[in-house]
């Protein structure tokens, strides 16, 4: 027997308690929706899901059920947000969101982290053992912040980027955490950085990051068409994926259209012929240069790794061409991963 929001219910030994809140009529969603649970990542990872268990703040999605538990799904306006973040570091390269004129010099050029937690399941994941890890310290936005900040300051740079997994998943917290750096990092030259697959990054989310302090964003666009989304991401619901990949565009174009000015763009695209084609790829190079032909594109070289060490890395001249027919759709700033370094926009 446990309690929930008051109620005295019964449920079956082992469960998790989003299972029993589903079992009792909750509604447990994948997209953030009024009214609902959002439990995006599964892992414990991302504490979306979080609802306070006893008297203390736990993920649902992993945490057990016990006899005389206490549950309450409602937390209290002034609740302190949690999620699992790591690997404090330098960065040379940066990411989808760091502008080309930095990577091309050397030395470090950012401070990252990384958030615990993912609504894909990409097979080919870059970077799972972040995605898929829901062990380590939950942080509140300002012990992430304060880590952050004197991660900065150890490498010397002025970029402060987070990324994941997917570092969206948890609005709050991302919305404080960001607010947080802009607090201890006042000076002019801190930039504020967020790489995301933008899935569930809607226009007032956008906003809310902007007006915390966000300065730079790189969102990736994994296809043109529902079914490559589907292939690259492993979303096997066709609604769930239209609507994440929908809002990815519209959070790209939204961003340009809205904050060029004020925030610096760079969009993400995946390349790698068993996942996406040629003639898919010229097609997402024309959409985006309606938006902005000057926006910056950085294309991925999607290697073997994870679940699908089966595919091939794309060559050097394989980039090049893919390069060659971005540039020919009329995107002026162009780059490309490849295993020797990218490609910059001169080719």
């Amino acid at each position: 027997m446990i309690e929930v929001d008051g109620k005295r219910v019964r449920v079956r030994d082992g469960i998790t308690v989003k299972e029993a809140l589903e079992i009792r009529g909750y509604k447990i969603t994948k997209y953030p929706e009024k009214g609902s649970l959002f439990a995006p990542c599964e892992i414990g990872g991302c504490w979306s899901c979080a609802v306070e268990v006893g008297h203390e703040l736990k993920p649902a999605c992993i945490t057990p059920v016990k006899d005389g538990i206490r549950i309450r799904t409602q937390l209290p306006e002034d609740y302190t947000p949690k999620r699992i973040v790591h690997g404090f570091s330098g960065h040379t390269v940066g990411g989808v969101g760091t502008p080309w004129l930095l990577k091309a010099t050397h030395g470090y050029i950012e401070a990252a982290c990384f958030a615990a937690g993912c609504n894909l399941r990409c097979p080919q994941c870059q970077n799972w053992e972040t995605t898929y890890t829901g062990k380590g310290k939950a942080s509140t936005p300002k012990e992430a912040a304060e880590m952050m900040t004197a991660t900065r300051r150890k490498f010397g740079v002025d970029r402060m980027a987070i990324s994941g997994g997917e570092s969206t998943l948890n609005r709050r917290w991302l919305v404080e955490y960001v607010r947080e750096l802009k607090m201890l990092n006042p000076d002019p030259n801190a930039r504020i950085h967020v790489d995301t697959n933008a899935s569930i990054l809607t226009r007032d989310y956008i906003d809310e990051l902007v007006e915390a302090g966000m300065t730079d964003i790189g969102p990736d666009l994994k296809g043109y068409y529902p079914e490559t989304f589907m292939r690259i991401t492993a979303i096997d619901d066709r609604g769930l994926a239209e609507r994440y990949l929908n809002t990815a565009w519209d959070a790209a174009q939204y961003l340009i259209d809205r904050y060029k000015d004020r925030v610096f763009v760079g969009v993400g695209i995946p390349y790698n012929k068993e996942l996406i084609s040629v003639q898919e790829i010229g097609l997402i190079g024309e959409k985006l240069c309606e938006i902005d032909h000057e926006v910056q594109v950085c294309v991925l070289d999607y290697r073997p790794e994870f679940k699908r060490r089966d595919l091939i890395k794309p060559g050097y001249e394989e980039m090049v061409e893919i390069h060659k027919l971005l540039k020919e759709k009329g995107l002026t700033t162009v780059i490309c991963q490849t295993g020797y370094g990218h490609i910059g926009p001169e080719l």
